[in-house]
This record gives structure tokens, C-alpha cells and sequence, in this order.
């Protein structure tokens, strides 16, 4: 079934021959292996967008009700837009935009005069602050997350709709213990339908499963959600005894905070470009392909991902599949073409093994180092440990796929390999890791 056939790089690869009995040549993916169609992305964005215009139109031709307070929380949106954050996860998060688009919604005196903006001037003013954050972005190339831009207006929409006209009937003109309730029963209920909506574009962008990144979603937005809408509800509270003052005083504990998410997402962020700059080695010293690492890390990501893991795993599993084959540091001679698949099956755990060691030198990865070690056993196990873990079956079928078919595989060649490993999901492979590979396959 297999033949050598050269890669154009002085390697070899086998060759798999298709239905005709010819040997399959390579072209460049038709696409970017993640490109799929986000229906509800495309709905939430237009919708907002145009509610947003609508209430910008309609308050610029009716008039803003107390211009100077709107210039300010606008003024202080922009600014907590400017100095957005980027989470783990992927999560841009602007905690002083939203704080300020909180407390703004829930403003119902100013000093010791009452405001009676309506919500439309709410969305408008937060629409507004929104767009003049992100424009210096946009100038140098750092254009947002578009849907992280519209949920942050979604919510200060929800949060006004919904306050403004049952203050009103409530006859609610200051702070007072109703008042203080009904803003955190709303914040409460706000960020779970906005941790809902981030949840279904999770599942939408990478494929997931809508209960995982549920839970992931709440697990993650629940300390950056308590510090903002805390502090708005706080800022919308001291703003009617001190005036604008308060604006700027009750901002500076959010300040702290969001300092204190910013080290941690570039701590993640430094550690895990290490490892990714790690994973180069093996491609530097010619064991492996260019961009053999990070194609079975993307793969095994979008396995995973259609397997329902949670995004816990899907960090461990990330680290695992870009140092999978840093045990090929130690041959003397690399295997041909760095398929370790080709190896004998005495070779390929000498591999694991020693990138196992390798990893676990690190002190703080020793589940991704177990992943690693027995990323090349059998589907029942090898010995007493039993089955291997999922992360583990998950690079097997990756990292086979990839050794055969490499960068540029066509559509029959992938297809071709795609058969060989479902032969040997009796003994070798995983077959729902391989179903759930030809779901990920069908989507290039």
C-alpha cells in the first residue's frame, strides 16, 4: 500500500496509491483549515450594529440630555476600549469600558440633580465610546474581536432596557437598598446571558460542543464579571453623591485589577510561546518537517474541540502536541523525513520516553508529559496502565496523519490516509478520534 516518494526536500514519505493505483501528488489546502461560516456571529454583529445606529441617529436628532455627563462616561468608555486586554482563551476583554457603560445604564443622579437620559442615549454614548477606542487599534493593524466589541454594547443595551423605564416606575431618584438590589439582580443576570452568548460563538468558532463551552465560559468570565460589575454598580452609586468624581476615584480599584489580568494573560501568553519556540528545535535541527509541530497541534485542537473537551484540556493538549516530538532530539541519525510513524514500534516509545523526561524537567507539566509518553501506545494500552488517555490518542492519529500526508496532501491523499487509519482502529487507533479527524477534514 505505501512506496517512497519524495517531498521535494531531499526526504522521503510513503506514497499512498489511490483507487488507479497512482501515486498521489501534493497541492496547498483549498482554504485555512478553520474557515467555516458563524451564521449566529453574523446575526448578533448586524443586529447590535444596526440597534446601535439607530439609537446613535435618534439621540443626535432629538438631542443629548446632559451633553457634558455623556462626553465624560464616552470619554472614559474610549479609554477603557483603548486599554483592552487580551485573556486566555482568546478573550478580549475591556473591564473600565464596561464598568463605565454599567455605571452610565444604572446613573440615575448626578450630585444632587437627577439625569433622565433615556436608554437610547445609553446605547448611543456607549456605541460611540466603543468605535473611538477601538479607531487608534484599527489604525496600527490591531483591528478587535468583532463580537467582543458587540457584546460589550449588547450588555449596557440589556442592562438599560431593562433599569431606566423600571426606575422610573419604581420612582427611584437615588441610591437607596431597592435600588442597589435591582442593579445587582440585573448585572447578575446580564453576565449569564452575555457568558451564554460568548458560549454559543465559542462553539460556533471552534466547533465545540454548546454545554462545554458553556461551562467554560462561566469558569472563566466569573472573576473578570464579578471585578466590573461590582465596580459599576459602585461608580453608578458614589457618582450620585460626589458627581463625575466619582467616575474617575471608583475606576482606580478596576485600574488594579485589570493590571493584574493583563500579567497573568501575558504570563500564559509568554509560557506558551516558549513552548511553541521549544517545539522548533527538532524542526531547526532537520529531525522534522517545518510546521510539523504546529499542524499536529492544530489538528489535534480541532479533534478535540469536536470531541468536547474543555478548554483546560485543550491548553494541556496544545503543549503536548508542540513538544510531541522533542524526544527525537536524542537519535543520532533523524528519522527519514521525521515520521516517527515509520518508526518501529520499540523507537517510537524510546522517543516518548525521552520527551516525556524532557518535559517533565520543566517541574509544572507532568500531565502534558504523561500525554507525551504514551502518545505512541496501542488503543488497548501497553502493560497494566490500560487504555491511554485521550489527549494521547488524540496525537497518535494527528501526528500519523501528518507524517503521511504533510503540508500540501490533497483531497485524495488525505483521503487515502484517512482510510489507512480507520484499518487500524481495531488495534492502533482510536476510532471516534478518527471520526472525529475526518469531521474536522471535511470542513478544509
Amino acid at each position: 500500500m505505501t512506496q517512497k516518494q519524495s517531498d521535494g526536500a531531499g526526504t522521503s514519505r510513503p506514497a499512498l496509491s489511490g483507487p488507479e493505483g497512482g501515486a498521489l501528488s501534493h497541492q496547498r489546502p483549498r482554504g485555512p483549515l478553520w474557515r467555516t461560516a458563524r451564521p449566529f456571529r453574523a446575526v448578533l454583529v448586524g443586529s447590535v450594529g444596526a440597534g446601535a445606529l439607530a439609537a446613535l441617529v435618534w439621540t443626535a436628532a432629538t438631542g443629548f440630555v446632559e451633553p457634558y455627563v455623556a462626553l465624560a462616561f464616552c470619554l472614559v468608555i474610549a479609554v477603557g476600549e483603548l486599554a483592552r486586554i487580551t485573556l486566555p482563551g482568546s478573550r478580549e476583554v475591556a473591564p473600565i469600558a464596561s464598568a463605565g457603560a454599567i455605571s452610565y445604564a444604572f446613573l440615575l443622579t448626578l450630585g444632587a440633580g437627577p439625569l433622565h437620559h433615556s436608554a437610547w442615549q445609553v446605547v448611543a454614548v456607549v456605541a460611540l465610546g466603543v468605535a473611538l477606542g477601538e479607531l487608534p487599534h484599527v489604525a496600527v493593524g490591531r483591528s478587535p474581536r468583532v463580537e467582543d466589541a458587540v457584546r460589550r454594547v449588547l450588555a449596557a443595551t440589556v442592562l438599560a432596557v431593562a433599569f431606566r423605564p423600571l426606575a422610573e416606575q419604581l420612582g427611584l431618584v437615588g441610591p437607596s437598598v431597592t435600588a442597589t438590589l435591582l442593579m445587582a439582580a440585573l448585572v447578575l443576570l446580564t453576565w449569564f446571558a452575555d457568558s451564554l452568548v460568548a458560549a454559543v460563538l465559542r462553539a460556533e468558532r471552534l466547533r465545540t460542543r454548546l454545554m462545554v463551552a458553556v461551562r467554560d465560559e462561566l469558569r472563566a468570565q466569573f472573576a473578570t464579571g464579578a471585578a466590573i460589575g461590582s465596580s459599576g454598580v459602585l461608580i453608578a452609586l458614589a457618582c450620585t453623591v460626589t458627581g463625575l468624581a466619582g467616575l474617575l476615584v471608583f475606576t482606580a480599584p478596576l485600574l488594579v485589577s485589570q493590571a493584574a489580568f493583563r500579567r497573568h494573560a501575558e504570563v500564559r501568553r509568554t509560557y506558551l510561546e516558549t513552548v511553541r519556540a521549544l517545539s522548533r528545535v527538532t524542526e531547526v535541527g532537520g529531525y522534522v518537517e517545518n510546521g510539523h509541530s504546529r499542524r499536529v497541534s492544530q489538528l489535534s485542537h480541532g479533534i478535540a474541540c469536536e470531541l468536547g473537551l474543555a478548554e483546560a484540556e485543550l491548553l494541556e493538549l496544545e503543549y503536548a502536541a508542540l513538544m510531541h516530538d522533542i524526544g527525537q532530539l536524542s537519535l543520532r541519525e533523524p528519522i527519514a523525513g521525521g515520521a516517527t510513524v515509520l518508526a518501529s514500534p520499540r523507537e517510537q516509545r524510546r522517543i516518548a520516553e525521552l520527551g516525556s523526561a524532557i518535559i517533565r524537567e520543566t517541574g509544572v507539566l507532568d500531565n502534558v508529559a504523561e500525554t507525551v509518553r504514551r502518545q505512541c501506545e496501542p488503543l488497548a494500552g501497553d502493560g497494566d496502565e490500560g487504555v491511554p488517555p485521550l489527549g494521547s490518542r488524540i496525537i497518535k492519529v494527528a501526528n500519523a496523519f501528518d507524517d503521511l500526508v504533510g503540508e500540501n496532501g490533497d483531497a485524495e491523499r488525505r483521503a487515502a490516509v484517512l482510510e489507512r487509519l480507520r484499518m487500524d482502529t481495531d488495534s492502533e487507533y482510536d476510532p471516534r478520534v478518527v471520526d472525529a479527524l475526518a469531521s474536522v477534514l471535511a470542513r478544509v
